[in-house]
């Protein structure tokens, strides 16, 4: 039986067009940290490689955050807010099960009425955001989505945790995706690994409060040597993957933009995927953090403010973390 649908309409192809960022006004050193916990500012950097973060302050919500971002990012890709047909965020931090706090985000930008939603995976909630985008456009059901990855972890660290109360930072990254006439972004090498949800999670689920109302307030903890270990000798092997899949190799990237959770994670996956040293490599959590979804768009941002990556670059992007979850892809820079 031949179907009655119309072929799809969308662009060939789709790309990152603009990015933008925010960082919270407040800076934290290690040292306000070490108020709290045994430690020094030495074993943080060796460990981490995290020396300052930025913390939100009252009037720098979620909404906030993400609508100063996405500003710039849709200045940068050159087209009117009223142009976005889809708004994608993902956050772990937005506390309202409903709605999503992508609705407000659209109102507040003068999106008009797009499709709107909220993505929860993590770490990796970037990059799941970006491969959703990617196929609104080329499907024709979005000429231009604008993703946004935002944070305010520090309303769920538990600064008493000597393992955890260092990693954290607030902040929000977006892009805009929209049509291109050639190839700017490779296949996504996604997926799960649920037998190991415990080693990233929250402490209690929201519903204890129903009962208990005197426990304290969640926070996200992990086992530190198992997300470790996860991340050094199986990311690279998704990281590689993607190379594979856009059908290009380490020598012909331009720039290396991992997800920002450890400086020792990221020098592990330079090495195990043999980057020449002529690759650009983000190393934006020193000063900025873990920032889960919003770190991939904001060292990205960082790159491209600075001079050290270019429009036109070849980039390979991949974000991990609680689920455990993973999403890796080579794009042309805007």
């Amino acid at each position: 039986m031949t179907s009655k649908i119309k072929p799809a309409k969308g662009a060939p192809y789709a790309r990152i067009m603009g990015v933008g960022g925010y960082r919270p006004v407040r800076v934290v050193p290690n040292e306000e940290i070490l108020k709290r916990i045994d430690s020094s500012d030495e074993w943080i950097r060796s460990r981490s490689g995290i020396a300052t973060r930025h913390w939100a302050g009252p009037e720098e919500t979620v909404a906030a955050m993400s609508v100063e971002a996405a500003g710039k990012a849709i200045a940068d890709a050159g087209i009117d807010p009223s142009q976005i047909g889809a708004v994608l965020v993902s956050t772990v931090s937005h506390f309202k099960q409903t709605p999503a706090i992508a609705t407000e985000i659209a109102h507040r930008i003068g999106a008009g009425n797009p499709a709107a939603f909220d993505i929860s995976a993590g770490c990796a909630g970037f990059g799941y955001g970006l491969t959703m985008a990617k196929g609104l456009v080329v499907e024709g059901s979005a000429e231009y989505v604008l993703v946004i990855g935002v944070e305010r972890l520090s309303d769920l660290t538990d600064l008493d945790d000597r393992s955890t109360a260092f990693l954290f930072g607030d902040g929000a990254g977006a892009v805009v995706v929209g049509p291109s006439d050639e190839p700017a972004m490779g296949p996504t090498v996604w997926g799960s690994e649920g037998d190991k949800a415990d080693t990233i999670k929250q402490t209690i689920a929201w519903d204890v409060y129903r009962e208990e109302t005197d426990v304290r307030f969640p926070a996200i903890t992990q086992e530190g040597q198992a997300v470790f270990r996860w991340a050094v000798f199986e990311m690279a092997k998704i990281a590689q993957q993607a190379l594979d899949q856009a059908g290009i190799t380490a020598e012909d990237l331009d720039v290396f933009v991992p997800h920002q959770a450890n400086m020792r994670i990221i020098d592990s996956m330079v090495k195990t995927l043999k980057l020449p040293e002529s690759v650009v490599v983000a190393r934006d959590v020193e000063t900025t953090g873990n920032t889960s979804a919003a770190s991939i768009p904001l060292a990205m941002e960082r790159l491209l403010a600075t001079g050290a990556a270019k429009s036109g670059d070849t980039a390979l992007l991949i974000g991990f973390g609680a689920g455990l979850v993973y999403a890796a892809t080579v794009v042309t820079l805007p």
